[in-house]
């Protein structure tokens, strides 16, 4: 059995604590060993150390990757974010010999030394390359044969690809979430501003306006060109976005419909049939119709019946 350090990051346990709970649910049901990080602390993110202190940033970003050393585990993170920092930070340390020095100089105050032994990955390359989709067809107990879901791969997974170790093909034509979509039995149709940001993390801090513009551009395209049965994502700032974002949207008038939306996870939770109260109970935007369209006993495949 495959076995992988889980690190939350912020947004999960504070604010969707059910995705945690789809992924406590989900992988080892699909043979992956997750172990908790202990004493694990921010990333940092963005906005905070990276922007002013190089060194800072991978001292602390160094730090948590040493928790997973010492247990001889990679790191599987479920946000994006998470995933690109940690993976920067990785990048930063092993590329330069003097900064490295630097950076276990500081670790060493607390005992801690930097080795470059354990790998970064995000959840969907897990599910993807090491789980794989034939494995998650094999889970299922609700088939979700002709429902169409929208794809929001997010930014962070995507870029910067030349210092991530891990990574899709193409980050300009990015494949993983979609094919995990797919192998649910949905469609997952292209649409023009796939790969577009949704507005979410540093902007929707300093400019709301400016974040809800770009989110709005970006729903539009998803509902204009494939009118979507819901939106599935594998980055937990861009679920947030999309959740809590298209109330506001509504309530000033400015769009007359809603699409319910999951973190991938959590799709694949419901068509495990897993209970929806402990892997999709938390949401600003309705989602009771389609979870009940999911687990409706029509959907049940053959060897569950």
């Amino acid at each position: 059995m495959e076995k992988y350090g889980l690190y939350l990051g912020c947004n999960i346990p504070f604010k969707a604590p059910d995705i945690e709970q789809s992924f406590r649910k989900v992988f080892p049901a699909l043979g992956i060993e997750v172990t908790d990080l202990p004493g694990a602390g921010c990333c940092p993110a963005w906005g905070t150390a990276p922007s002013f202190d190089l060194t800072t940033w991978c001292a602390v970003s160094g730090r948590n990757i040493t928790i997973a050393e010492d247990l001889g585990v990679p790191i599987m993170t479920g946000c994006n974010s998470c995933f690109g920092v940690l993976s920067e930070a990785k990048h930063f340390i092993e590329a330069d010999a003097s900064r490295k020095k630097i950076i276990n100089e500081k670790l060493g105050a607390i005992h801690r030394e930097f080795k470059g032994t354990s790998d970064i990955y995000h959840i969907s390359h897990v599910l993807h390359d090491t789980v794989g989709v034939e494995k998650i067809k094999e889970s299922l107990k609700y088939d979700l044969s002709g429902l169409k879901i929208a794809v929001q791969p997010g930014c962070h997974i995507l870029w910067p690809s030349d210092v991530y170790h891990v990574k899709e093909k193409n980050s300009f034509f990015p494949t993983h979430l979609k094919d995990l979509v797919e192998a649910l039995g949905a469609s997952a149709p292209h649409y023009s501003r796939l790969e577009a940001c949704c507005g979410m993390g540093g902007m929707r801090s300093t400019d709301v306006e400016k974040s809800l513009e770009l989110f709005k551009t970006k729903l539009m395209s998803i509902k204009e060109e494939i009118d979507p049965d819901c939106i599935a994502t594998t980055c937990s700032s861009c679920f947030l976005q999309f959740d809590m974002s298209q109330k506001t949207l509504k309530e000033r008038g400015e769009i007359d419909f809603e699409i319910p939306v999951f973190y991938y996870t959590q799709l694949l939770a419901l068509a495990m049939g897993f209970d929806p109260a402990n892997v999709a109970s938390i949401s600003v935007t309705p989602r009771e119709a389609i979870i009940a369209e999911i687990q409706n006993e029509t959907r049940k495949v053959e060897e569950h019946l």
